[in-house]
Formats: structure tokens, sequence, C-alpha cells
């Protein structure tokens, strides 16, 4: 904020020249704003009067007024040499040092002057916008007060003390006073009545502090104003998006297009194509933007910082990474100070999986803009996701098959660096069941390790033991799981792994120590369109000489992305070498399809002291061998509450018929607690 102060003083003695010169026409050069043709003129009469102080003076106002301010600091410094107790010649010198951003020296020359003469308007009016442009604005609100008790009602020192407000407010907005903000933008509306400045930050006030109602209102009410209707139309457009209604963004930024006429600004003119263009692209629609974006790079040989923005807002939704880099480097080699750039940087190169990269970004992003709150959120969701927890879960499960289980779970991770995590696991489960008289209980342990090998590789891997005990059989054995995934290409996900575990559903399986080792892949393709696709393939083999083969695939749909809906078809086939039926379900041919529903507000968009959930339903039929079909359906759900960024509870339940689950012919039921609590407030590595 550049504050300039106008012509201050009056010269009262004009018939001072003794060479009878006019002089009025250089006066009205600079009180007109002329300051080119002030320079000229004054310097014309320098010419002939050399010596003359008053003359002097005009053009040393005028040189710095006319943009050379290290000159007239010069110039002013000679003035102050031949009158040196000239106090008029010392406030010309003062605003010279505010001229040439010299704020601390003029911070204390100010001061100075202050002493000699503390009713001075001009001195208190410079002094106090020294103390705004070195952003002491509480300070500075005081003397330009003290400026308004000398001359009251005072145009310069009003539109001083508006911007003093508004960079106060700024600073307010960095602490998340918002309140405090909100309060000294009203109070420049009571001076300035529907100043677009003003509503403009007290608009964005409302948006960062996430009022997104009174943010729309204020927008309404500068565009009351003709003048300002794009401005209006451009912010509620945003404002619909923040709120999750794309498809009324969308619409508000075309009408905001079709507004534009050949006498609008080119700036607005291109801040409302921006809109538009990020309106396109929260839609998903693509091709459209992709198109818009085109056009405007070939319009423009050396393409703005903001269409480059835009290209790679773009390729980050379209999960090009790669290509979003690219242009996010280029806006910085532009202006390496460039929020866009630094912060976009930032989001692509975790997105790509350069967390380390990503730190830094975002920190550079803060350098320039202190405690920017979407910088800020960037790297606390950042130290989130390697924030050592724990995760406990207790289980309740029963079928009709008379099987009763408890189980108890408690997951740990801890992260020693952004690649490197150790693993920690122990589940204890009771079941047994009435009419068999069984009982068994089994308690698994696994210590493991995360380590991201690339950006895109990462290799997981625990091992341990399961103890498993009961009046039949007590054993020992080795079980792990091992995983390598892997992001081979955009929007695709690969898991190849391995595990071996005890087949404990219920007590008589836990008995015959069954162990079953699993060669598993995992694929899950998404695209540009909603549409997404997730294959599992199981292939076991067991110690009893058995062996599965298990496919699970899944075709759906996403209907609307907050709250998460989407709809799909599941198939499921599972087929046994060999059929062992009075020990547990293994049929030669096993298919199951399904059409299924799944709404979800996930726990990880969930902010403190709000509800998340989910809910899943599921119909279809499952064929058994060559048996006639049988309906199927499940049912699956949960409720939680997020108590703050370091703890959640939730309850959940599952209620299915599917034979996979258990055997032909069960239903089976689950009801579980789930709480989560990230006991440190910091990465370990960030200690």
């Amino acid at each position: 904020m550049k504050l300039k102060i106008k012509l201050l003083f009056i010269f009262s003695c004009i018939g001072f020249f003794a060479f009878s010169q006019d002089m009025q026409e250089g006066f009205t050069y600079l009180e007109t704003g002329k300051y080119k043709q002030a320079e000229t003129f004054f310097s014309t009469v320098l010419k002939k009067y050399p010596a003359n102080k008053t003359a002097r003076l005009c053009y040393g106002r005028a040189v710095g007024l006319h943009g050379n301010a290290t000159k007239a600091v010069s110039l002013f410094t000679n003035l102050l040499q031949d009158y040196p107790k000239d106090f008029e010649v010392k406030l010309n010198y003062a605003e010279a040092l505010l001229w040439s951003k010299q704020y601390t020296k003029a911070k204390t020359y100010y001061a100075a002057l202050l002493q000699e003469n503390d009713k001075s308007f001009p001195a208190l009016l410079g002094y106090a916008n020294t103390l705004s442009n070195l952003k002491e604005y509480q300070n500075a609100l005081v003397f330009v007060d003290k400026a308004l008790a000398v001359l009251p009602g005072n145009a310069n020192a009003l539109v001083s003390k508006k911007y003093m407000r508004l960079g106060l407010a700024n600073l307010k907005i960095q602490t998340r006073a918002y309140e405090s903000s909100e309060e000294l933008l009203k109070e420049n509306l009571q001076t300035f009545e529907n100043d677009k400045e003003t509503l403009q930050n007290l608009a964005n006030l409302y948006l960062i502090s996430e009022q997104f109602d009174k943010a729309k209102m204020v927008f309404e009410q500068l565009g009351e104003n003709p003048v300002h209707k794009l401005l209006s139309l451009n912010g509620i457009a945003l404002v619909y998006h923040l709120k999750g209604d794309e498809k009324t963004a969308i619409l508000t930024s075309k009408k905001a297009l079709n507004t534009i006429t050949t006498n609008t600004l080119k700036s607005l003119q291109n801040q409302t194509k921006e809109r538009y263009i990020q309106a396109l692209i929260w839609n998903k629609k693509f091709s459209l933007a992709q198109t818009e974006i085109e056009t405007l790079l070939k319009e423009n040989a050396n393409p703005e910082s903001w269409m480059l923005s835009l290209r790679a807002t773009l390729n980050i939704y379209k999960s090009d990474f790669k290509k979003s880099l690219e242009d996010y480097n280029l806006i910085l080699q532009k202006d390496s100070a460039s929020f866009d750039g630094n912060l976009g940087k930032a989001n692509a190169l975790k997105a790509a999986g350069f967390i380390n990269k990503a730190y830094q970004s975002a920190g550079n992003t803060l350098k320039f803009y202190k405690n920017q709150k979407d910088a800020t959120n960037f790297i606390k969701q950042l130290d989130l996701s390697f924030t050592p927890f724990v995760e406990v879960k207790a289980a309740y499960s029963f079928d009709n098959g008379d099987n009763v289980a408890y189980a108890y779970t408690a997951n740990s991770e801890l992260a020693l660096s952004t690649k490197f995590k150790l693993l920690a696991n122990y589940n204890y489960r009771i079941t047994s069941n009435s009419t068999t008289d069984l009982e068994a209980t089994a308690n698994n342990l696994l210590f493991g390790a995360s380590y991201q090998l690339k950006n895109n590789i990462t290799l997981r891997g625990s091992l341990g033991v399961t103890n498993s005990n009961s009046k039949i059989n007590n054993f020992n054995q080795f079980i792990t799981d091992i995983a390598l995934q892997i992001k081979p290409f955009k929007l695709q996900n690969l898991e190849l792994g391995y595990k071996r575990d005890i087949q404990n559903f219920n007590a008589e399986l836990l008995n015959r120590e069954i162990i079953q080792n699993n060669l598993i892949v995992n694929y899950s393709l998404n695209t540009n369109f909603n549409l997404g696709w997730f294959t599992q393939y199981y292939y076991t083999f067991q110690s009893d000489d058995n062996a599965r083969n298990l496919l699970f695939t899944s075709l759906y749909y996403n209907i609307l992305p907050k709250p998460s809906l989407k709809a799909g078809i599941n198939y499921q086939y599972i087929s046994f070498k060999n059929q062992v039926p009075t020990i547990y379900f293994s049929p030669n041919r096993f298919n199951a399809v399904e059409v299924f529903i799944n709404i979800i507000k996930d726990e990880a968009i969930a902010k403190p002291k709000e509800w998340f959930y989910g809910l899943t339903v599921a119909t279809g039929y499952q064929f058994i061998e060559e048996d006639k079909r049988q309906a199927a359906y499940r049912v699956q759900g949960q409720f939680g509450y997020k108590f703050s960024n370091s703890a959640l509870l939730n309850v959940y339940g599952t209620r299915s018929n599917i034979a996979s689950a258990t055997a032909a012919g069960f239903t089976f039921n689950e009801i579980g607690l789930r709480f989560k609590w990230l006991y440190l407030t910091k990465p370990i590595f960030k200690k």
C-alpha cells in the first residue's frame, strides 16, 4: 500500500519573490498532479534564480512526486544545509524519505519534528503514514487521529486512516482475530459508505473465516453499484464453489462472462475469464476448460501467470502432476513470490508423492505471505498424515450358526521421516459356538515398517506371531503381511502383496490350525469422467492342501463429490480346489452379483467438532455350484464424531447374508466401536 501525502502547505509569501516572476502556473501543476510539467516549470525558474528557496522546494516536490525519490532526497538535503532551522524544509525532507521508502529513517525524523511542533498537521500525518508503511498500524491510527484533531474532516487524513484500518484488519486476519478485523472494516464503511476496497476486504475476511453466507451478502452489496457488478458476480461464484454448489457457481460465472462489454477494463475481463475457467474445472468440464485455456495461450505469446496457473490447476484435477509442476515452475521463474506458484506447486508435489519438496514449497509460500491460512492449513494437513497415532477397535460379531466372537485390535504408526514409518498391530479374538461347545482364543502381534522407495512406490511389511489356545489345540505360528504399493500411471493404483495368517473365523476353524498363504493383487482405476473400477484377486494355498481363487471386481460411478455418493455393480467369484463343506465353505464354483449405493462423509474431510458417516447398501444374487440363485444383501454403516484433529470416535456395523462371508445360508452380523488418537501434536521428525 503506497500512501501519498499531497501538497499540504500553502505558499503564503508569493510576493516574496524579488524578481516578480509569476509562479502560479507551477503551483497549479503541483496542486493538480501534473508533476512532469511542474518539474519542467520550476527547473526553468531555477536556471534564472538558482537560490530561490520556494522554487527549490517546489522543484524538489515535483521531482519526488514524479517518481525520482532519490533525487528529491538529495535536493532537500541540500536545502537543509542552507536552511537547517526551516520547519517547512524539514517537512519536505521528511516526506522525501517517505517517497524513497526509507521508512525507518523517516520515523526517527518525523518523531524529532513532532518534538518541535506537536500540532503540525503535515508532521502528524506524515508520521502516521510512516508508521503505516512500517505496518505499525495501531500507532499509525493514534497519530492520524491527532492529525484529524488539528484539521477535522481532512480528506487526505481520512483516506490514510482508511488504508491503516485495512492494513490492521489484514494483520488481524493473519492472527485469526476475525472479530477485530470485522470491526475495523465496518468502521471504514461508516466513513466511506460502500467503499469497494473495504467491501472486498470484508468479503475476503468472511471467505477465510468460512462465513460463506455473509461473504455472499457483501459481494451482493458490492454489486449494487453497476460499476462493480463483475467483481460481485466473480465473488459470488467463488462462494458457491466453497459451499460445494458447483452448478450454481458455473451459472453465476457464465452470467458474469455475458456481462462483459467492450468498455470493461481488461483486468476485469481477465479476472472474469479466469473465474469461468475455474468453474469449468470445478464442474469437471475438462475438455471445455482445455479449449478455453488453449485459446488464451494462443492469443498471448507470452502468457501471464494466471493463464499458466489455470493450466496447472486443470492438470492437477486430471492427475497429470508432471505437467502441472512444469507450469508452476514457469510461474515462479516470472515471480518467485507468486502465491499461486508456490502453494500450487506444493499441492502438485504432494499429490505426486514428493513430500519433502511439498513441505519446502509450502514453507516458501509462508516466507512471502506470513501466516497465510491456506499455506498453514496445507502444512498442518501434511503434519497430521505423519503424526504418530494409536487406533483401537472393539467388535462383537455373531451369525445364525451360533458362532459368537469378540475382537479387540490396536494399531499404531510412528513416522520417523516422510519416507519411513514403524508399524505395530495387536489383535485379540475370542470365539465360541454354543452348539458345539467349542471356544478358542487367538493373539496376533505384528511389527513392521513402511518405506517410500520412490515417489510412486511404497513397500510395507510386517512380521509377527499368532498364538491360539483352546481345550483341543494350542499353537504358535509365524504370520506376515507384505505389500508393494505402486502408482504406475496417473489415476491408477496397483498393490502386490503376500499375507500369511490363520483361519480364525470360528472356534472350530481355529482349532484346526489351517495356515493360509495369500498372494494378493489389488488394482484401481479412476477416470476424469466419474467412472471408477476396482479389482482384487487372491490366490490362497493352505496347509490342509486346499487352494482358493477369489476374484472381486467393482465398476462404479461417482454421482456427487460432497458428500461422496456413488453407485455401481460388484461381481465376486470363488473357487476351491477341494470341497470340504463339513469343515468350511469351499465350493467348486461360487458367483455373486450385486448392485450397491454408497454415501460417505469421510473422516479425513470432516472438520473438528463435526460428524462423519458412511452407509453402503447392496443387493443382488449369489449362485452356489449348480443350486438355484439365492437373494443376497449387504448393509454396512458407520457414524462418528471428530473431537479435534487429534481424536475421533465412531461406531460401525455390518449385516450380510453373502455366503463368502461365512458359509452358505449364513447371516452374519457385526457391531463395533473405534477410537483414533494422535498422541503427539506434530510428527516426531519435526520435534
